[in-house]
């Protein structure tokens, strides 16, 4: 009996001696999986980027833009009320550029028409906010965040830098889920034509931009700031994967006027023009297939001083190449009256370069395009009654 407990023992411990290897090798692989160098990701990046981009949550009264007609009014006087303007709620997104001071950069058409602005962080808390300044042709926004502490302030990148391929990631607020992150690509440079009333010279991505996105920011892989999104080609209602967004460099040089002026003053080239195409170029015999083709020079403007003549073609503008008559109107108006920019011409075949000095511009019109695109204000797809 006792030989037989002995052979027992000796069994479970032989067992449980190979149980304990067996477990061990077992509880090795985690270890040696753990050990393996970091898959890619951009949660680093995203980690310091988010704190500076911020929820912006908007409440007002709008009219619903139906009045009664004049000859109705002829018949039941002015005791017939025209439709009362209605309360609305909305949702957009926003970009702090300056922490101290919480300045924050939206859209113009998330707070249009707004008559109590707040922001929410994506810790959780919430300030008041006060418009500072807004532009409805180029659609920016300056808030400040009132009482503003312990803010992250985003750095802003020179979009002008920017090569289509480039990797980008757009982050805003989407549907007022919260901070959402979504990941693509430059898709195109200097996109005009869409359709849209105001200054047209965007950053096209396939990053997904969605209702709500509106005011955020679209980033490179460093986490800094290439553009405000702001617009879809949304011919189904949702995204497609063509989204734009205002570049940096014009949404900077714009939030520093709302900051200094508390407006946008803008400069005026002084010419009538188009776009290059390939019938201007057959009928005036030119060698060129981009730029702009200056159809008349405004008297005593700057250009004319400068000595702009009607028939040359603007190729460059302080030095960057010109690929449309959008991107040409669009950083014209967005720098300042005064402001001394060099022209590259083309004459008669022949290059040369002339200064001219900017000036004010007066006119608020705005050109429009040719294909559907909306701007997702938040009060569009979320009214109350």
């Amino acid at each position: 009996m006792k030989k037989q407990t002995q052979l027992l023992s000796a069994l479970a411990l032989s067992a449980g001696l190979t149980l304990s290897a067996s477990f061990q090798a077992v509880a090795s692989i985690p270890g040696q999986v753990a050990d393996q160098a970091p898959l890619p990701s951009l949660a680093p990046m995203l980690e310091k980027v988010l704190p500076a981009v911020v929820s912006v949550r908007v409440e007002g009264t709008a009219s619903q833009g139906q009045k009664i007609p004049e000859e109705f009014k002829k018949f039941f006087g002015d005791d017939l009320p025209d439709q009362p303007a209605q309360p609305f709620e909305g949702l957009g997104s926003g970009v702090i550029i300056n922490a101290s001071k919480g300045y924050v950069l939206t859209n113009n058409h998330v707070i249009n028409q707004a008559q109590k602005i707040s922001i929410q962080l994506n810790d959780g808390r919430e300030f008041d906010a006060k418009l500072i300044g807004s532009d409805d042709q180029s659609d920016i926004a300056l808030l400040q965040i009132q009482n503003p502490s312990k803010l992250t302030q985003i750095a802003i990148a020179d979009s002008d830098k920017l090569r289509v391929g480039d990797f980008a990631v757009a982050v805003g607020n989407p549907f007022g889920l919260g901070q959402t992150a979504t990941s693509g690509i430059v898709s195109a440079l200097g996109r005009s034509g869409l359709n849209l009333e105001g200054l047209e010279n965007f950053i096209q991505t396939d990053a997904s931009i969605n209702r709500g996105n509106s005011g955020g920011a679209l980033l490179n892989l460093n986490g800094e700031l290439i553009g405000i999104n702001t617009a879809i080609l949304a011919p189904g209602g949702g995204s497609v994967g063509i989204g734009f967004a205002i570049p940096s460099n014009m949404a900077r040089t714009l939030a520093q006027q709302l900051i200094d002026f508390g407006e946008i003053k803008r400069g005026l080239l002084g010419i009538k023009g188009t776009e290059m195409s390939a019938d201007i170029a057959k009928a005036f015999n030119l060698d060129v297939q981009r730029g702009v083709f200056v159809s008349e020079v405004l008297p005593s403007s700057g250009s004319a001083k400068a000595g702009v003549k009607a028939g040359d073609i603007i190729t460059s503008l302080n030095g960057k190449p010109l690929n449309s008559f959008a991107e040409l109107r669009s950083r014209i108006a967005t720098t300042e009256p005064g402001t001394k920019v060099k022209l590259g011409l083309l004459r008669n075949g022949k290059p040369l370069e002339v200064e001219v000095t900017l000036d004010t511009s007066t006119s608020s019109s705005a050109s429009a395009g040719r294909c559907n695109v909306e701007r997702w204000s938040a009060k569009r797809w979320r009214q109350r009654y």
